[in-house]
């Protein structure tokens, strides 16, 4: 019986020891687990903030997945073709500004209410050579559009071109029914205004029987010295424009192939800043009168001005 005993107690002894062994490896294997818990994810967000719903810990250093070069390929093309594209507006817009930033002078001839004032148009001023009436009142058809109007139309119409290709523009004057401002004072308007080019649109009261349209030049006289050249090259660029986009051909009657070199005008004596004088056409000729007064006509014109002044300005074709 004693021995009996003594074998039974040590076997309870073994059982409980294994028991309690069993149950540390028990314990061991969940605190395991729970620090694994801990420790985010290696997708966690690039701000090492932990998963939601699950504790914040220490973050493991992980390296990122290698990109393939295929895969580099696939994100770029789905890339290009799923960003959104610019606009045509927008690709129109910067297209359609070559000359953003510069100024361009335009000096719309005589104005409407002139007739109206003749002591102040007629009163002498200097041209920068000799004394000259402040202004005039312009021509007219043998129907009686007016010189002035004509001017008008056209300086508003190649106003409104250049500022859509981002031009600063300076008028002279804003309305055909002001009187003046006098020749001398367009010109101090213009080269104050720092224009890189100017014009002065004007049409012609000439002989019945001679059409087309004359381009006068500046004479060199001292304050323009500097612009002779490039005037007579800009020149040249609307008389070849107003040929080609205008079909006005160059004057029969007046200089030499459409070009007049003239040194008795105010605007030309005192420019500052290469310019030439546009004599449209002739507006005592049927032929080109019949022309001068359509709304269709001034708009080319204006069309054939822009495009000299956008190749002068850019070195355009």
């Amino acid at each position: 019986m004693q021995l009996a005993y003594r074998i039974t107690v040590r076997l309870l002894a073994v059982g409980i020891a294994a028991l309690a062994m069993s149950a540390c490896a028990a314990q061991n294997s969940s605190t395991s687990s729970t620090r694994t818990d801990r420790t985010p994810p290696t997708s966690a967000s690039a701000t090492g903030a932990a998963p939601a719903g699950r504790p914040s810990g220490v973050r493991r250093r992980s390296t990122p997945p290698a990109v393939t070069p295929g895969e580099l390929a696939a994100v770029t093309s789905t890339t290009a073709t799923t960003a959104p594209a610019a606009s045509p507006s927008s690709s129109r817009q910067h297209r359609a500004l070559p000359i953003a930033g510069r100024t361009v002078g335009i000096d719309p001839g005589h104005n409407g209410g002139n007739f109206t004032d003749p002591s102040y148009i007629n009163r002498l001023i200097w041209n920068g050579r000799e004394m000259e009436t402040c202004n005039t009142t312009g021509t007219a058809t043998d129907a009686g559009y007016t010189e002035a109007q004509f001017n008008f139309n056209v300086a508003s119409f190649l106003a409104a071109d250049l500022r859509t290709q981002g031009a600063r523009v300076v008028l002279t004057r804003h309305t055909n029914t002001g009187v003046g401002p006098c020749v001398n004072k367009r010109a101090h308007l213009i080269d104050a205004s720092g224009a890189q080019v100017a014009i002065d649109i004007h049409a012609d009261g000439g002989p019945p029987g001679g059409r087309g349209v004359a381009i006068l030049e500046p004479v060199a006289d001292g304050i323009n010295n500097r612009i002779i050249a490039a005037s007579e090259r800009f020149g040249r660029m609307v008389l070849r424009q107003m040929e080609t986009v205008a079909g006005m051909p160059p004057s029969t009657y007046d200089g030499t192939g459409g070009i007049v070199f003239r040194d008795d005008l105010a605007g030309l004596n005192l420019t500052t800043v290469p310019e030439i004088l546009v004599e449209s056409g002739n507006m005592r000729n049927a032929t080109d009168a019949a022309r001068l007064i359509t709304p269709g006509f001034q708009r080319l014109e204006a069309h054939a001005l822009d495009r000299a002044i956008l190749q002068f300005l850019t070195g355009a074709p």
